[in-house]
């Protein structure tokens, strides 16, 4: 509950799941059908880079501000680039860095839906806020992994369950293993994305592991890194994992992912990959 996520907005792990996540949206975008996007840890809408939380950690200049200094970004880059220019757009500089909550709005069809769950009431007033009037969008201050159980299966039947944990509680990694599996029984069919801190190899690669056990679904990972493994920084790279990855997901990643650890790594550090868990 004293986690803000005011510190790390606009870091270059904040811009890889972003990125990640854009690609998932417009992935289920390529068929008709309405789907939902249920949002576990979903944080404020955005976030003011000039305050005093952003400011005295300056994450973002590892990630959306080494963007923002670019003079051209290529086409695959344009959807996510194109919410960060619009959250922006009252200002001649870089001011604001959208949540999760703000980005996918922006790209979701009008029969689309999405579920916002938030446990800090801090957070979860500035999404009411956001939001206000929003018919498209349902907010619940309510704890994330409760929201699985709530909301799942949605009546759209089709959709993305995005789990972002602040990683505040010690045993974060098998709570998301026990809760992926009660989601997993109730909506089989949903694709869930899963945002990790990579702080400690060998409790990522127990994570793989017991991913590995969730039998009939496919799951692809990624890792995204700009520092070495072994540096005393907090964090110096995270993944994501997917559960049920939307078709050609890889491709558009493995042309993706590898032009933005050039960008936000321009002394060469950390490195990026894709591999299949599972498939």
């Amino acid at each position: 509950m004293n986690y803000r996520h005011s510190y790390h907005a606009g870091s270059f792990a904040d811009v890889f799941k972003h990125v990640a996540l854009v690609a998932l949206i417009r992935a289920l975008e390529n068929k008709p059908k309405p789907f939902c996007y249920l949002d576990t840890h979903a944080g404020a809408g955005r976030y003011d880079l000039q305050a005093e939380n952003a400011q005295k950690t300056q994450e973002f200049a590892t990630g959306v501000l080494r963007l923002w200094q670019l003079t051209a970004l290529p086409e695959f880059m344009q959807d996510y680039w194109s919410v960060i220019v619009k959250a922006n757009q009252q200002q001649s500089y870089l001011r604001c860095y959208p949540g999760s909550p703000y980005i996918v709005r922006q790209l979701l069809r009008p029969k689309d839906r999405m579920i916002l769950t938030e446990l800090h009431p801090e957070e979860a007033a500035a999404l009411k806020q956001e939001f206000f009037r929003d018919k498209q969008v349902a907010i619940h201050h309510l704890a994330a992994y409760q929201a699985l159980k709530a909301f799942l299966p949605p009546p759209q039947h089709r959709g993305l369950v995005f789990i972002d944990p602040p990683f505040e509680q010690s045993d974060e990694f098998a709570r998301i293993i026990e809760s992926l599996k009660m989601a997993l029984q109730r909506w089989s069919s949903g694709i869930y994305a899963i945002w990790f801190p990579i702080k400690e190899r060998k409790r990522v690669t127990q994570f793989y592991h017991e991913l590995k056990q969730i039998s009939g679904h496919k799951i692809l990972s990624m890792e995204f890194g700009i520092y070495p493994e072994d540096s005393p920084l907090g964090l110096n790279a995270s993944g994501m994992v997917i559960v049920n990855p939307p078709w050609k997901i890889e491709e558009q990643l493995m042309l993706t992912l590898p032009w933005l650890w050039q960008s936000l790594s321009p002394n060469r550090l950390g490195g990026e990959n894709i591999k299949w868990l599972l498939t």
